[in-house]
């Protein structure tokens, strides 16, 4: 008994040379992902099919970690269950065949079907016929059906030899990762962003991982659980870099320095910027995004080009003209949408009136008042961590964050004042009233420089419609030791 794996189609067409490239890269990725069951499990190439033996006395969960790994490995177009002996006759085969498939094919429809290789003096017309009445009479309530049948029974005569396949699974396809080179990936942890990545594996690309930390350590945690997941279940043959990168810092200065309207489409421009130097830095020679067109005011053609403009590799996008009821299916369908649920919509959070056609010369102005050594700070202090660690628990940050939903159940409210830290149109709109509580105006971009003026004896919470800024200001204020600012939320 051995493993089968069939070559994903669009290797088989390619020529000669490419496609044993193809063939010894994915050998290599199979051994890799199946190390860690020991050296006693086995590769073997060949031309148009690989096969994989692990031992006879092998316990049964071996077979089912087997199973599923080669399922999800790129370049595998079906995985078979194979039984491998001397071809003898057709009454042989038939004894053979009938214990496997008898009561698999008992009330339903099937067909079988023999490819034959060599020199024989039968057809495999012949082979499939014989085969087929004997199934026929053994299997109560079993029928023959040529076009779409329940269960297709396969059968391989190459030379003298029977293969026999017991089951089959459907293989990932795409090709051998690693073959096609590598990029880096922006990933938030929703939806767009890991399945755009997972795209990029399929087809054989190496892919690192980048994330903007906006929403705290519990953001970074999500997203690191998520990559993980895309990195264990589908390219863990190769081994790559996580990067962190704080981006408070940014935003804050985004705040301070840009027009609401613009903030969206510079914001993306930094990212853009942050990471292609950090893929220069790594020689890593394209980024990839999670872009879709008009799914938000960023992603409209004449923003994405204002994005493109700021990064110095190339940027792609594989999710550029796909639905996004399409990318939920996708992303249910490769295990990451559990992942997605929950996940801050941050950058929602940083503009409340974007720009969806943002002109060039405004953006280029308004950029004239960032500080970007903001910009180079946040780069510099990104952290990388291996693939295989990224589940290790993240270090310490100190005092957990103070979040608060009920004011008047807590027993000292007379001691602490709520920061309203919205911007002054968004507050005029919609104003914050609390009774009994001192409420404080103070924007977002300016907190940073007037937090440590106000009083250590008092607590402070911030407050914002979504949570999100104000769980971000508060995590950079501990950052900075001011352990007495915490977030009011109002659900």
């Amino acid at each position: 008994m051995y493993y089968l794996l069939k070559l994903f189609p669009e290797i088989t067409i390619k020529s000669r040379s490419v496609r044993r490239q193809m063939t010894r890269c994915l050998v290599g990725n199979i051994r890799n992902v199946l190390r860690p069951l020991g050296d006693d499990v086995h590769v073997q190439g060949g031309w148009d099919a690989l096969k994989v033996r692990i031992p006879a006395e092998a316990p049964a969960e071996w077979h089912n970690q087997v199973e599923e790994m080669l399922c999800r490995t790129p370049g595998i177009h079906e995985v078979q269950f194979v039984e491998e002996v001397p071809f003898l006759s057709f009454a042989d085969t038939t004894e053979r065949l009938l214990p496997v498939w008898r009561d698999v094919i008992a009330g339903r429809t099937f067909r079988v079907t023999v490819k034959r290789r060599g020199i024989h003096d039968f057809s495999s017309e012949d082979l499939e016929r014989h085969l087929g009445r004997e199934l026929l009479d053994a299997a109560p309530g079993s029928s023959v059906r040529l076009k779409a049948p329940d269960v297709d029974v396969r059968v391989d005569v190459v030379e003298s030899r029977l293969r026999l396949v017991r089951q089959r699974w459907p293989g990932l396809g795409g090709y051998p990762l690693g073959l096609q080179g590598q990029a880096l990936t922006l990933i938030s942890g929703g939806y767009d962003s890991p399945v755009a990545a997972w795209k990029m594996m399929r087809r054989g690309i190496k892919t690192h991982f980048l994330f903007f930390e906006l929403g705290g350590a519990g953001h970074e945690a999500a997203v690191r659980e998520v990559t993980s997941h895309l990195w264990n279940t589908y390219g863990r043959s190769h081994r790559v870099k996580f990067f962190a990168v704080p981006f408070e810092g940014v935003v804050a200065e985004l705040q301070r320095s840009i027009p609401d309207g613009l903030i969206g489409v510079v914001l993306k421009r930094m990212m853009v910027r942050a990471a292609s130097r950090i893929a220069s830095r790594m020689r890593i020679p394209m980024l990839v995004t999670g872009d879709a067109i008009a799914q938000v005011s960023s992603q409209s053609l004449t923003n994405l080009v204002l994005i493109d403009e700021a990064s110095d590799v190339p940027i792609l996008r594989p999710l550029i003209a796909e639905d996004k009821q399409s990318i939920i299916d996708t992303a249910r369908q490769i295990g990451t949408a559990p992942f997605a649920e929950g996940m801050p919509e941050v950058c929602g959070a940083v503009s409340q009136r974007p720009n969806t056609q943002a002109r060039h010369d405004k953006v280029v102005a308004a950029e004239a008042n960032f500080d970007f050594g903001v910009l180079d700070t946040a780069i510099e202090l990104a952290v990388s961590t291996r693939s295989d660690r990224l589940m290790e628990p993240l270090p310490d940050s100190g005092p957990r964050l103070e979040v608060v939903t009920d004011l008047q159940a807590m027993a000292d409210a007379s001691n602490v004042s709520v920061i309203d830290i919205r911007p002054p149109a968004e507050r005029e709109a919609a104003p914050l009233v609390i009774e009994h509580v001192e409420c404080l105006e103070i924007p977002f971009f300016e907190l940073q420089s007037r937090a440590e003026a106000l009083p250590d004896s008092r607590r402070y919470l911030l407050y914002c419609d979504q949570g999100v800024m104000s769980r971000m200001q508060a995590m950079h204020l501990h950052d900075r030791g001011l352990r007495h600012f915490g977030v009011y939320r109002t659900s």
